[in-house]
């Protein structure tokens, strides 16, 4: 059975080394040295734990057949050993997005924003994998984790992708964003 609940535990250890941890919006989260990710509900209590964040994988949302269709057909998988480098970006967007009704949402996501146009750009040298946390309970810090794994080459592509999704009108929306940068040691 595949895990779909993950925690994202930084601390002082794990086995990826944080690089960068940028508050881009919002508050900040604590300093961390390390990353580690583990598939499981229950966060064990863990010696010199800095912070831990939840987030479930889900059904793909804002798709359409056809771009769910592209989307599997050209997104690697995580893992692979020439991604030695990774992100966190953990979002949370305001209450009028999420006032929004699910088409209302998609519009400015897709058709003004071109979220997945923009991600399929960047495939297959960037692999990535969503995680629901407004799904888990109201207590959650953010409503989205995504994970992101590359070579060390395509550290500037992504750097163009972050920049080509924050200008967009959805991120109008986003009130608070940390971007974790990682390297596999």
């Amino acid at each position: 059975m595949t895990p779909r609940m993950f925690s994202f535990v930084g601390g002082n250890t794990g086995r990826w080394r944080i690089v960068r941890n940028l508050s881009v919006s919002g508050m900040p989260l604590g300093e961390a040295a390390r990353l580690d990710i583990l598939p499981n509900t229950e966060i064990k209590p863990q010696l010199a734990m800095g912070w831990a964040l939840r987030g479930l994988t889900s059904n793909e949302r804002y798709v359409t057949r056809e771009e769910k269709n592209h989307l599997l057909a050209v997104q690697p998988d995580l893992g692979r050993s020439e991604a030695s480098c990774a992100a966190l970006i953990p979002i949370r967007k305001n209450a009028a997005w999420w006032a929004m009704t699910q088409d209302e949402r998609r519009s400015i996501f897709e058709e003004r924003s071109h979220h997945n146009r923009i991600g399929m750009q960047y495939l297959p040298a960037i692999a990535r994998r969503l995680h629901h946390c407004r799904d888990l309970s109201g207590n959650e810090p953010f409503d989205f984790l995504t994970w992101f794994e590359f070579a060390p080459e395509h550290e500037p592509d992504f750097d163009r992708l972050l920049a080509a999704l924050r200008a967009t009108e959805e991120w109008s929306y986003v009130d608070r964003e940390i971007e974790i940068r990682l390297i596999l040691d």
